[in-house]
């Protein structure tokens, strides 16, 4: 297991856990103060560490891994990790794919496929090697995401942690792309698979790209 991470991992969790625990609609300042010692996400513990790991973000300064495995499980510990999980994943990919100039996003998005898949391909691959310490490979009409040292894998009971990476995957070839066919979790080493890894389609059913 890699003894850092990138802080964009750390920070994307936390920020899903402020915004699934986020109220609804305009509430009584006195209402949001009681909330916030009920809701994790809303905690001034929670305030101070996504306000760290952003500072680390600007400084790319790796986090300590050992500390990401600890905020996944407790995420892991909430009725709605999965939810989260997916929330962070989704996060984790929009802010990544921020990284990509905007003359590339509208170029994958603008030109035919067979020009356009290499260019989002490369990307994928360094987006997935910087953020998740993945990698990524091209099989047929699919690519694979393999992750080895995965901070969610035991942070949830049945692998309900693998949706962070499943989730930021699918959101990744969706802003690249334009879309994205079904997503699969293929191999997992909670089952002892030696790996995580989730296989994506290129398109959508039905798109010509």
């Amino acid at each position: 297991m890699p003894s850092t991470v990138d802080p964009l991992i750390p920070l994307s969790l936390l920020e899903a856990v402020r915004t699934v625990d986020l109220p609804d609609g305009d509430l009584e300042a006195e209402f949001v103060a009681e909330l916030r010692n009920k809701r994790m996400g809303l905690s001034e513990p929670v305030f101070a560490q996504i306000k760290r790991f952003a500072e680390a973000v600007r400084r790319r300064q790796p986090q300590s891994f050992d500390e990401a495995v600890g905020i996944a499980r407790l995420i892991g510990r909430r009725p709605d990790a999965e939810a989260v999980f997916r929330e962070a994943g989704r996060n984790l990919a929009r802010q990544s794919y921020g990284t990509v100039s905007p003359v590339t996003r509208k170029l994958t998005l603008m030109l035919p496929a067979i020009l356009a898949r290499p260019i989002a391909l490369r990307h994928v691959r360094r987006i997935a090697a910087r953020y998740m310490a993945g990698n990524i490979r091209r099989v047929g009409s699919s690519i694979l995401l393999s992750v080895q040292g995965s901070v969610t894998l035991e942070s949830t009971a049945r692998q309900g942690g693998c949706a962070y990476y499943e989730s930021a995957l699918r959101e990744l070839m969706q802003l690249l792309v334009g879309g994205v066919g079904a997503v699969e979790h293929v191999r997992c080493a909670g089952r002892s698979e030696g790996t995580c890894e989730w296989r994506a389609e290129w398109r959508p059913i039905g798109s010509a790209r």
